[in-house]
């Protein structure tokens, strides 16, 4: 049975309480947007009464929540009637009027967590604060699956009903999944995103980021791994080589693989586990390579640097500096004192690509290994495919 049409149930409501019925008239067109009434979902009351209303609206906003609420009910959509009129609702508004947007948008979402009906971050998808219409689309389909099986009465596992809409092949997209479209928009716009050197490197890299990439060995850190666990620790000096005293670094530091004990470095629980799940270390070192937690001029440059590794060519260092110059002043990046300044994120990476044996090179040249070069795609893809953040939020 489909919703009633939005424009006889305004009738009525003139009719039977015309003193709501202007109210009533605004709060639906901001709910609905247009589209009909049957296509609103609960997450779509929440967000108007918890969000849009208190911030975008103006008007005595319990008063907008009321009217809205009758004019549900009349139509019979009793579930986001009681929305409009529940407590939670009002002390919400509350907030926003008393303690600001801050602390309303925190009343907010803590409420929206607590419907049930939000689509939690899966493993295979973290969703994001900016949606592009397919990510949108996919939220949507979600929240209203879990709103389904909640009014059935159903013990709701949200992480595997999440799970499972999004990687099954659907009819309505075409025997697609919500999954892969998701992963289709972020990629497009990951190579679109930015000034024409960038755009014409990254292209090639669309299609061969759709599939996941196949994990492979890290023998090095797996071998200085395996030996601090068999021996229970190691010496500090345990470092033959430039590239064996790195890998140390890079264990310790930047994946807390081990920890300092004195004059000698133990393994940590984070280092067992990654010796235990070889795709585990896969992806924390794949990650490592373009660390969220650097400056974005930086993971620009590194960015660029393994795309034009990715195939396996052989470039010197001067070459490779000199290319990714050029694509991060074309990404609106004008470095004050030229090539020094992607130096330093350059020189970090191929540090990091020699020490874990995944390139080989010297001051004339460098080439990733056959493992490296999975690796420099691994990374892209997880780059790529993150999900879409406020500049100022964490």
């Amino acid at each position: 049975m489909s919703a009633p049409d939005v424009t006889a149930l305004l009738a009525e409501l003139e009719r039977s309480q015309p003193d709501l019925a202007d109210d009533a008239r605004t709060a639906v067109e901001w709910l609905t947007g247009g589209e009909p009434l049957e296509t609103v979902t609960q997450l779509d009351v929440c967000e108007f009464l918890w969000y849009t209303l208190p911030l975008k609206v103006g008007g005595d906003h319990e008063r907008l929540a009321r009217s809205l609420g009758r004019l549900l009910e009349i139509g019979g959509l009793q579930r986001y009637a009681a929305l409009c009129s529940s407590q939670t609702t009002t002390q919400i508004l509350r907030t926003y009027a008393r303690e600001g947007e801050e602390a309303g948008t925190g009343a907010y979402q803590e409420a929206l967590q607590a419907t049930g009906v939000l689509p939690p971050d899966v493993p295979e998808l973290q969703w994001s604060m900016i949606m592009g219409p397919e990510e949108l689309g996919a939220h949507v389909a979600c929240s209203a699956a879990l709103e389904l099986a909640i009014v059935a009465g159903e013990s709701v596992d949200r992480v595997a009903l999440t799970r499972r809409w999004l990687t099954e092949p659907r009819t309505d997209l075409g025997g697609d999944s919500w999954l892969h479209r998701v992963h289709g928009e972020r990629l497009n716009r990951w190579v679109l995103g930015r000034g024409p050197a960038r755009r014409e490197l990254a292209q090639p890299f669309e299609v061969r980021l759709y599939a996941p990439v196949t994990s492979q060995p890290l023998p090095a850190l797996h071998r200085l791994l395996s030996l601090a666990a068999a021996e229970g620790n190691l010496p500090l000096r345990l470092a033959p080589s430039p590239e064996a005293l790195r890998l140390r670094e890079l264990a310790e530091r930047e994946l807390g693989a081990l920890s300092r004990d004195g004059a000698r470095l133990a393994i940590t629980d984070r280092g067992k586990a990654l010796l235990d799940s070889p795709d585990a270390m896969w992806e924390a070192v794949t990650r490592l390579l373009l660390a969220r937690g650097e400056h974005e001029f930086e993971v620009s440059a590194r960015e660029a640097a393994l795309m034009l590794l990715a195939d396996g060519v052989l470039i010197s260092p001067a070459q490779l500096r000199e290319r990714v110059a050029e694509v991060v002043g074309g990404e609106g990046w004008h470095p004050a004192t030229g090539l020094d300044d992607v130096s330093t994120p350059i020189t970090s990476l191929v540090g990091q690509l020699t020490a874990l044996e995944l390139a080989f090179g010297d001051e004339l040249a460098i080439r990733l290994t056959r493992a490296g070069q999975f690796a420099a795609l691994a990374a892209l893809r997880a780059h790529a495919l993150r999900p879409r953040k406020y500049v100022n939020s964490t």
